[in-house]
């Protein structure tokens, strides 16, 4: 699962962002990165956001602080206005994965009003600012309604990625005590699909005898991936001893870059392209967190593709149906100094040099539609401020200019 972002302190200042029907990212330059216009998309009152997925109508969702920066929300940023998506009644919820459904229908993760009966901190506290102990389930949000998703019996479940059938990937726990985590954590969780009909839930197979694991995206073609391994902490790592492709429920082993931990699919493409993340050789069972970005595809398999130049570790965070990869990358595994990157042609590129310098520092770039709109999180040096960003090609004509993207 992802790695835990840096405390970043964010930004207040909202600027007038859009969405349009999108140009097709295959119309602009080929084999040159286009400049970006850039969008700060501000938060609900704190100081810190992020933007985690955008889906090809332009939707950008993930999640906003509230004033005191203790308590973040689910949000939605469309039509120039940010919505918050509120909770299933407890202090904390986000979109953190890959929702690439264009019908409406936004997937997450929130907390209940209810305590977790075994003290588990689960999966979900390392996406919110403070760890509360708070339950937490899967949700899907449509309609202004947010409605909680089944678990396998365990307290806590987690939906992440979603897909254009009304399927979201995620993970549940179940009933049995299992030995292989490691405290606060008790109980096993296992791999699921959610939907398409309302309550429905799906365990996936693990690999090898795994008994925990965990699904974090899904296609339009039902192809799913995500990660299985032991319990440990329910979170990356050992978790993530095997990265994995389910098709047609069957999973496939991915491989993975040398090391034994953190082998982590964070999204695939209708082309059955995935991105993600994998630790090299000498990462001490995943002590030492040594991950570089991959990709994989049927007929290359898994591809290292490297961190910007003087960095060592890197994330592949999110692909679109053009091959266009977009990720960080950062000096070291402490991931106090970070960029945005993006990968095309064979080619990364710090997302900072595409953007109109002086403004914001680019930290992550978490999602990129198919009109190659990008999503993530940046820094504010003028006001200390860390908020989600929104980066919207421009484009050339005839003669050469570069211009702006239109206003819907």
């Amino acid at each position: 699962m992802k790695s835990a972002r840096p405390g970043y302190k964010t930004a207040i200042i909202l600027l007038s962002i859009f969405t349009s029907a999108g140009i097709p990212a295959q119309e602009q330059q080929q084999h040159n990165p286009p400049a970006y216009q850039l969008f700060d998309l501000g938060a609900l009152g704190g100081t810190a956001s992020a933007g985690n997925t955008i889906n090809n109508r332009g939707w950008v969702m993930g999640n906003a602080n509230l004033p005191g920066d203790t308590t973040t929300h689910a949000t939605l940023w469309r039509f120039g206005q940010k919505f918050d998506l509120g909770t299933l009644g407890g202090p904390n919820s986000s979109v953190a994965w890959p929702v690439k459904n264009n019908n409406g229908l936004i997937s997450g993760i929130a907390e209940t009003a209810n305590l977790d009966p075994l003290g588990e901190t689960w999966s979900c506290r390392f996406f919110f600012p403070r760890r509360t102990r708070h339950q937490c389930l899967g949700f899907v949000w449509q309609d202004g309604v947010m409605t909680a998703l089944p678990t396998l019996g365990g307290n806590n479940g987690y939906a992440a990625g979603a897909n254009n059938r009304g399927q979201v990937a995620g993970w549940a726990e179940t009933t049995f005590h299992d030995p292989t985590c490691n405290p606060p954590q008790v109980l096993q969780f296992e791999p699921v699909v959610y939907g398409p009909k309302n309550g429905q839930i799906q365990p996936l197979p693990t690999l090898f005898g795994d008994p925990d694991g965990a699904a974090t995206a899904i296609n339009d073609r039902g192809q799913v991936v995500g990660i299985s391994g032991i319990c440990a902490n329910a979170v990356g790592g050992l978790s993530a001893k095997h990265a994995l492709l389910w098709n047609d429920g069957v999973p496939i082993d991915l491989g993975n870059l040398g090391g034994s931990a953190w082998h982590t699919p964070a999204a695939i493409n209708n082309l059955g392209q995935i991105v993600g993340f994998s630790d090299l050789p000498g990462d001490n069972n995943g002590k030492n967190l040594n991950f570089h970005a991959f990709l994989w595809t049927k007929e290359t398999g898994m591809q290292d593709l490297g961190t910007l130049p003087g960095d060592t570790i890197s994330e592949g965070l999110g692909i679109n149906d053009e091959g266009q990869v977009v990720g960080e990358s950062c000096a070291d595994a402490t991931f106090s100094v970070c960029r945005a990157f993006l990968w095309q042609n064979g080619v990364m590129t710090d997302l900072n040099t595409l953007v109109p310098p002086g403004s914001l520092s680019l930290i992550f770039a978490n999602d990129i539609n198919s009109s190659g709109e990008i999503t993530g999180g940046a820094f504010n040096p003028a006001t200390g401020d860390a908020p989600a960003f929104l980066a919207v090609p421009k484009f050339g004509n005839a003669d050469g200019r570069v211009i702006e993207k239109p206003l819907p």
